[in-house]
């Protein structure tokens, strides 16, 4: 992310998305990073390239949301700036829309994400994304080697090494090739999944990663396990015969614990909370 962390909107970025005279409130979610104006939502923009691929990507989604999937799933509409832009310095902005996570509704979830995997199936790889391993998220390849996320998220690919952990060197022995294909994904669904009342569940904050559309969905259905307290027994359940399931928890199980480690996150209480689900899938 940009400069903008931690700060709050300024009156330049406010005038600029149309909401001038308008005091930002913080919202709970977005790493502390997120504030309401008037009817717009601001965040720190992503970078150049990722911000304006996936506003444009959104904003014709939207529109087509409308007619081919009006009741799966929907996604605020990216605001541009008064010049046309979708930033202003460090921000970017979107639609504010009324909903609240519920990570215990994780099948509503997951059929939100794949109704949007299906969405974007077609989608090509974006150019920030470039066509080696080195740069599979959503992230450039110039900030992929300080990016925790990005870094967790070749770990789990075997394009980086792993950080020494009794854990992780168990879920390394369980890797198996996959052999789906991959596509466009939102890579963190299960707290980005606002729902409300007579409304179709809303996907917001999308991380988008270049890997199989069913990693999206073990993430989900890991952390939901582990930090939410869905039982370990319906992990199967919730993988309703996506191809190669168990691999791909083994996958997002990876991904979640290396992220922990190199944000100095990974304690004893992180591994009693992953232990019951790496014992189902590292065998």
């Amino acid at each position: 992310m940009t400069g903008a962390r931690g700060s709050v909107p300024g009156a330049e970025a406010l005038r600029a998305f149309g909401v001038a005279g308008s005091t930002p409130v913080p919202l709970a979610g977005g790493r502390g990073l997120t504030w309401r104006a008037g009817g717009i939502v601001l965040r720190p923009h992503d970078g150049v390239a990722v911000t304006d691929w996936r506003a444009g990507v959104l904003a014709e989604l939207d529109h087509a949301a409308e007619s081919e999937h009006p009741a799966e799933f929907r996604t605020p509409r990216p605001v541009p700036t008064r010049d046309g832009s979708w930033r202003s310095g460090d921000w970017e902005a979107w639609e504010f829309v009324p909903g609240v996570a519920d990570e215990s509704r994780v099948e509503d979830v997951i059929r939100a994400g794949r109704a949007f995997h299906r969405a974007i199936a077609d989608l090509e790889r974006p150019a920030f994304l470039g066509t080696d391993p080195g740069t599979s998220t959503g992230v450039t390849a110039s900030s992929a080697a300080t990016d925790p996320w990005a870094r967790a998220d070749q770990m789990a690919w075997g394009e980086e090494p792993l950080p020494s952990d009794p854990t992780l060197d168990r879920l390394a022995t369980a890797f198996r090739p996959v052999r789906a294909p991959s596509q466009l994904v939102h890579g963190d669904l299960l707290g980005n999944v606002l729902f409300a009342d007579g409304q179709p569940p809303t996907i917001i904050d999308w991380p988008p990663y270049w890997r199989p559309a069913g990693f999206g969905t073990a993430i989900a259905a890991v952390d939901a396990v582990c930090w939410h307290g869905v039982p370990v027994g319906r992990l199967d359940a919730l993988g309703d015969d996506e191809p190669e399931w168990r691999q791909l928890l083994v996958r997002a199980l990876v991904f979640r614990i290396a992220t922990l480690h190199q944000l100095g996150a990974w304690d004893a209480t992180c591994v009693a909370r992953h232990r019951p689900v790496v014992d189902v899938v590292a065998v």
